[in-house]
């Protein structure tokens, strides 16, 4: 086709109509189902799909385009990233076959999936780093997908990488902007709503000072109202202990350092700290599991324990490091799974079995909470 081709013409404006649509999203998902049916409209293909990798390059994301919900219903799994799919990935190049089945790289199609014959697939590359696979399949109207549909395809492959990269960007820049609001909430709870509310209690402490000493009923009231501010006041706390999570930094002594001091000032709650002198030299991967761990087992017992001392020792020998938080608080059946799940604790025992590690909880309803990690040091 020339450049004056009415064809190419119609074709090239196909194109930017759809490189236009695809930029102007910042929705991630969204970015992802623009890409495939634009594709599909462009080269006339009967299926589109765009499927996002992993480190190990299996698909973790995949969006379709032409498929009924009701076929899609009726796979038991989508397509895990095999065959064709998988070359297109390792090999960074485009594919493009007139029959499926015929090639020796096609893995074959999940029970349930549409047949489907022409093949036409290229990666999508940003900076260098493979984003995901476009593929079209079923080019309407002919046997197989033509160059100039590859062309086309790989042109807009590469808008659809900025549009990825772009619309993920903008996603963590939103992330950030709610980390520091709720901070910023959090410190207006803090320096403003609690003082009051403190203000409120310290003046229903001096009425009852004031008051007649036979005034029994009034005297209760006060007390209930006071008791109620304390409860709210740590209720807030407690809030804002959520509102404010904490990154590792890397140094492990000053990140629980750090947390300690926070839970304390939030709860009111004392806490025993036990830490060994040589703590710097643990990797990076278990420091930060000891400090996530030690993090969302501190917020546990800040909104659920009710305890009145909590214990928190690290020792480390020449095999492993092992972290123990015991609180004396109300506990809870350990037996109980679902309640396991709410208070993260299915999140601290992936943490440790990721890192040929332990994880073990005691607990009972009136008998205190304690967690011990263990991680082992073979590979330090």
């Amino acid at each position: 086709m020339t450049a004056t081709d009415p064809a190419a013409n119609k074709a090239l404006s196909s194109f930017n109509e759809a490189a236009l649509a695809i930029a102007s999203e910042l929705d991630s998902t969204k970015v992802l189902q623009l890409i495939v049916d634009r594709a599909r409209q462009l080269v006339k293909a009967r299926y589109a799909a765009i499927g996002v990798p992993d480190q190990n390059g299996l698909l973790v994301n995949f969006v379709h385009s032409g498929m009924s919900s009701e076929v899609v219903r009726s796979m038991p799994h989508l397509p895990r990233g095999e065959g064709l799919l998988g070359a297109i990935i390792e090999g960074r190049q485009s594919i493009r076959i007139p029959r499926i089945s015929a090639d020796s790289r096609s893995a074959g199609f999940p029970e349930g999936h549409p047949s489907m014959t022409s093949f036409l697939g290229v990666p999508v590359i940003g900076s260098g780093e493979v984003l995901g696979n476009l593929y079209l399949t079923d080019k309407v109207g002919a046997k197989n997908f033509s160059a100039a549909d590859q062309r086309l395809v790989e042109m807009l492959a590469a808008h659809a990488a900025i549009a990825i990269q772009n619309a993920s960007l903008y996603e963590q820049v939103e992330r950030l902007a709610v980390l520091e609001e709720r901070t910023r909430i959090g410190m207006d709870l803090h320096d403003g709503v609690i003082q009051s509310i403190y203000a409120v209690g310290l003046t229903l402490e001096s009425i009852r000072m004031v008051l007649p000493e036979d005034a029994e009923e009034s005297a209760q009231l006060l007390d209930s109202a006071v008791s109620g501010l304390n409860d709210a006041i740590r209720d807030i706390r407690n809030f804002i202990l959520d509102l404010r999570p904490r990154r590792f930094s890397g140094d492990l002594q000053q990140g629980l350092a750090r947390l300690v001091r926070e839970f304390q000032a939030n709860t009111m709650v004392p806490v025993s700290t036990t830490m060994p002198k040589q703590i710097e030299d643990l990797s990076t991967s278990k420091a930060r599991a000891v400090f996530l761990t030690t993090q969302e087992a501190l917020a546990n017992i800040a909104r659920h324990a009710r305890a009145e001392n909590v214990t928190l020792t690290l020792m480390r020998s020449d095999t492993a490091v092992t972290l123990v938080i015991n609180d004396d608080g109300k506990g809870f059946d350990a037996q109980d799974e679902n309640r396991q799940v709410g208070h993260g604790l299915a999140n601290m025992q992936a943490r440790a079995e990721n890192l040929s590690g332990t994880f073990r909880l005691r607990s009972a309803p009136g008998q205190g909470t304690t967690i011990t990690l263990r991680l082992p040091l073979d590979d330090e």
